[in-house]
């Protein structure tokens, strides 16, 4: 199934995409994609209803395709080739860094370039989405856990992040920061995870091309490890880090974002997001 949430920020409403590509509304038998709707359990009721009784929605607003995400955690440097671009060495044990929940967006939304930003930049990265909690699991049992998956644009800024002192978090968590969506793709739909290719453009440039294949460690792997350091619940949303291609990689200079610029993106079979980048609000 490809689950979404629709309407305006802050009030959406569950929604699935039918074969035919037509958003139904999901509001009449579950109250979110969110908490135990994830569960198998949950995933099982939705799966068996008939799209064709559902109402159908007009075009409009697309919202993240999870709601009330308590843990938006990130992995770093998880593509050896980007670890490299960085001038950084692969790390043997995963990067774990968090994003606060405020940077959660729509897949369509503006993205807000901060006040006093010098090096904001892009990260196409694979997105995992918990379906039943998780806590010291094994890495052969741990995609029973997943619910499904998502495309997420883990938007950064690397002066933020890497020359104000502290950890990684003040790079990564502005508003806007972390569009996700436009669906969750349920597990049973992804037949491998670990094949699957990403790609983003910044006003029609190709900057990033990859495949999951290359990933240093892989999403049973990090769902497994960082159980082992937190518990997961459904709802929780893993960003699995970033193939090479970002700005601050690019030779002999980088480039970073600036506003009025078009970024795209997507994930085979995940679907794709369209940000426009704009000044930062209030």
């Amino acid at each position: 199934m490809k689950l979404l949430r629709y309407g305006p920020k802050g009030s959406e409403k569950p929604a699935l995409l039918d074969a035919g590509g037509v958003i139904r509304d999901l509001s009449g038998t579950v109250d979110d994609i969110a908490g135990a709707v994830l569960s198998p359990e949950g995933l099982a009721r939705v799966a068996a209803l008939d799209p064709a009784t559902l109402p159908t929605l007009p075009e409009g607003r697309i919202g993240a395709c999870v709601g009330r995400v308590g843990k938006f955690i990130c992995v770093g440097l998880n593509y050896a080739d980007h670890a490299k671009e960085t001038g950084k060495a692969p790390p043997e044990e995963p990067i774990l860094f968090m994003k606060a929940t405020t940077a959660i967006n729509g897949p369509n939304d503006d993205v807000e370039i901060p006040r006093g930003s010098k090096k904001a930049d892009w990260e196409v990265e694979l997105g995992v989405v918990i379906g039943s909690r998780a806590k010291y699991v094994s890495e052969a049992d741990a995609l029973a856990h997943v619910a499904g998956y998502c495309l997420i644009n883990d938007v950064s800024e690397r002066a933020f992040q890497s020359e104000r002192g502290g950890q990684w978090t003040k790079g990564k968590s502005h508003d806007t920061f972390g569009p996700i969506g436009p669906w969750l793709v349920t597990r049973d739909e992804v037949a491998d995870p670990q094949n699957l290719g990403l790609w983003l453009d910044v006003d029609g440039v190709r900057r990033q091309t990859g495949n999951t294949n290359t990933m240093i460690f892989t999403v049973a792997h990090l769902v497994s490890y960082i159980s082992q350091f937190m518990t997961l619940e459904p709802g929780d949303v893993i960003a699995t880090g970033t193939p090479p291609g970002v700005g601050m990689g690019i030779k002999p200079e980088p480039i970073f974002l600036r506003e009025g610029q078009v970024i795209t993106l997507g994930i085979d079979g995940l679907g794709s997001q369209r940000q426009l980048t704009i000044a930062a609000g209030a």
